[in-house]
């Protein structure tokens, strides 16, 4: 029989692989070379180093990870050394895109301006920016795509330069994977020039990586008033986050934008699937089937009377209310990691269900195409 050792704040994990591996579970962050020693699997979140220090000398054959990013791991050195691994692609897209409607929601709610008034910028077009595009167009929202690797490979007319985006976007939101160098480098990419090019009052959006971000640079522009807002939900040197950045956002949260419980079971199936394919295990479409309503999950909706920002702003605080997480991060910031560990409920617009008062095509569409089950 395999033996696992997962960290223990995957969710849905604990008593899915039991039946066909021993499964030893201990926090991401403490995990050391001495638990693996003879494990061959490794179910990690980002809080895990997977690096040579860690590796060396164990038996480890695989290492998955619940999440959509990599940076956590040394693929080299894993490659290099004969362990496999994998990640999530894509697991908690639904999340994210969830995460910027209610950001775009709060940002068009304190400017008072429509959907036709704002152009957005979206910074790296992969599973997560691509759902924001077809969100911000179905909204009616001028949208600016840069993905350099995509146009590449794909050369689509609609990409456009990285500065065209930035100088003329109300919002800019960045959804790119952290990289160190090469030539798609992203640590640092919105630094002092970038906010500089930005136009005076727009807004920064980041949920991608902290890294992405020059913390002293989008202090500077915030703090001159360059920059209208900024919403954060990922930091340079988490969880140890910069205090005076944190007073100058307006929305600011501990790195949860992914953090929905649909996204979070797709995750924990994707390192489940990986290991049943790889060990031979028959529990290839495995997935979660005890993931809890959320405290509120229907909605009863009249459109009559209101704009498509009236509907789209209602339908955002029901769904994900945004700003009830900034409340507790900017209150306790030393409970970050707190904050994350214990995330309350919160399920996508496909798991939630409206219900509409009036009979109104135009409105069951707009809510048919942003996701959310009609009654």
């Amino acid at each position: 029989m395999i033996k696992i050792i997962a960290d223990n704040k995957i969710p849905f994990l604990q008593g899915a692989l039991e039946k066909v591996a021993r499964v030893e579970y201990y926090p991401g962050g403490k995990i050391t070379r001495e638990h693996l020693q003879d494990a061959d699997v490794l179910i990690t979140r980002t809080r895990t180093k997977c690096n040579e220090k860690l590796l060396k000398d164990t038996s480890v054959e695989l290492i998955t990870s619940a999440t959509i990013g990599f940076d956590h791991i040394d693929t080299p050195w894993c490659e290099a050394n004969g362990i496999v691994w994998t990640n999530a692609p894509g697991c908690n897209s639904g999340s994210v895109r969830q995460y910027v409607a209610s950001a775009l929601s709060y940002i068009l709610s304190k400017e008072k301006k429509k959907f036709v008034d704002i152009t957005l910028g979206i910074v790296g077009v992969g599973n997560v920016g691509s759902k924001v595009e077809i969100m911000a167009r179905t909204l009616g929202i001028r949208v600016l795509l840069n993905d350099p690797p995509r146009y590449r490979t794909e050369g689509r007319e609609d990409f456009v330069t990285l500065e065209k985006l930035v100088e003329e976007s109300d919002i800019i939101t960045m959804h790119v994977p952290l990289n160190r160098d090469g030539i798609d480098k992203t640590f640092h990419m919105a630094d002092e020039s970038f906010f500089n090019r930005m136009k005076k009052g727009a807004w920064f959006i980041n949920s991608s990586r902290g890294e992405v971000a020059q913390t002293k640079a989008l202090k500077v522009a915030l703090k001159s008033g360059h920059l209208a807002g900024a919403i954060l939900d990922v930091w340079e040197n988490e969880p140890h986050i910069d205090a005076e950045l944190l007073a100058l956002t307006d929305i600011a949260t501990p790195h949860i934008a992914g953090y929905s419980a649909d996204g979070k079971a797709n995750g924990t199936a994707m390192s489940v699937q990986a290991i049943s394919r790889f060990f031979g295990l028959y529990m290839d479409n495995w997935y979660p089937d005890n993931i809890p309503d959320a405290p509120n999950s229907r909605l009863e909706l009249s459109c009559k009377g209101k704009n498509t920002e009236d509907i789209f702003n209602e339908l955002s605080m029901f769904a994900y209310n945004i700003a009830a997480d900034s409340r507790l991060l900017k209150s306790s910031l030393a409970t970050f990691e707190e904050q994350r560990g214990s995330y309350p409920i919160r399920r996508e617009p496909e798991a939630l269900k409206v219900k509409l008062l009036d009979e109104n095509e135009n409105c069951k569409k707009l809510l048919m195409n942003l996701g959310y089950g009609v009654i």
